[in-house]
C-alpha cells in the first residue's frame, strides 16, 4: 500500500468510528437486531418454536393450493405443504441466526494492512417482492486496522443476509455493515451480482439480465487508489 493510502487509513479511523455509530442506527442492522431475540432459546424450545413454524405455514400452503384449483387430497400433493413449508423455512433460516454467534471467536489481532478480498461467494437470496429466487456471487474485500477476521465467517455472514427475504441493494449494504461492526476496518467493499427470477420467469422475461450492486465504507468510498485496486482484483484475479 503507498504512502497516500497509509496517511488517509490514519486520517479516517475517528471519522469512521462515528460513521459505525450512525449505520449501527440504520435500518438494515435494524434488521438482524429485530430478528435475534430468538436466538437464545433452548434448543428444545427453538425444536417446538421450529415444528410450531412449519404447521401453521403448511395450513397456508394448503390453502393456495385450494384457492389455485388444485386437489390436495391427491397423492402428488398430500405431503407438498409440509414440504413447502420446510423449504421457506430453509430459505429464511437468517432470520434465526445471528452476527454473534456465527462470528464467535473468529476475530483475531493482527497487524496487517494490506487489502483482504473473498471473492465469488455463492448467494442464494429470496425476493421479497414476489417471494421468488434471486441467485448470484458476493465479493467483499476490507483494509484492516489491527483485527482480521477468519475467512470463513465472511461466507457465513452472506449466508445470514441471504438466507431472508431481501432486496438486493439491502442485502450489499447489511454484509458490509457487518463487516464494519464486527472488526472496524479501515474500509470494506462488497460487490454482489446476481439473477432476479422475478425478471427471469415473470415480468419483462429477459434471461440473460444480471443486477450489479456495491456498497462502499471508509477508504474504499473516500480513495479512488483503494477502490479501484479492490474493484481490479475482483474481476481480473
Amino acid at each position: 500500500m503507498n504512502g497516500n493510502s497509509m496517511n488517509l487509513v490514519q486520517d479516517t479511523n475517528l471519522e469512521m468510528e462515528e460513521k459505525f455509530k450512525v449505520l449501527s442506527a440504520s435500518k438494515s442492522v435494524e434488521v438482524d437486531h429485530k430478528f435475534a431475540s430468538g436466538i437464545k432459546l433452548s434448543k428444545v424450545d427453538k425444536e417446538a418454536k421450529y415444528e410450531n413454524a412449519v404447521s401453521d405455514i403448511s395450513k397456508h400452503y394448503k390453502g393456495v393450493l385450494n384457492a389455485l384449483g388444485e386437489d390436495t387430497e391427491r397423492q402428488g400433493l398430500l405431503k407438498t405443504p409440509e414440504r413447502a413449508a420446510k423449504a421457506i423455512m430453509f430459505f429464511t433460516k437468517g432470520y434465526r441466526e445471528n452476527i454473534s454467534d456465527v462470528l464467535n471467536d473468529a476475530i483475531f489481532d493482527e497487524d496487517h494492512d494490506e487489502m483482504v478480498i473473498v471473492k465469488d461467494i455463492e448467494m442464494f437470496s429470496m425476493c421479497e417482492h414476489h417471494m421468488v429466487p434471486f441467485i448470484g456471487k458476493v465479493s467483499i474485500g476490507y483494509l484492516p486496522n489491527k483485527r482480521v477476521l477468519g475467512l470463513s465467517k465472511i461466507a457465513r455472514i452472506v449466508e445470514i443476509y441471504s438466507r431472508r427475504l431481501q432486496v438486493q441493494e439491502r442485502l450489499t449494504k447489511q454484509i458490509a455493515v457487518a463487516i464494519t461492526e464486527a472488526i472496524q476496518p479501515a474500509g470494506v467493499g462488497v460487490v454482489v451480482e446476481a439473477t432476479h427470477m422475478c425478471m427471469v420467469m415473470r415480468g419483462v422475461q429477459k434471461l440473460n439480465s444480471r443486477t450489479v450492486t456495491s456498497t462502499m465504507l471508509g477508504v474504499f468510498r473516500e480513495d479512488p487508489k483503494t477502490r479501484e485496486e479492490f474493484l481490479t482484483l475482483i474481476r481480473n484475479t
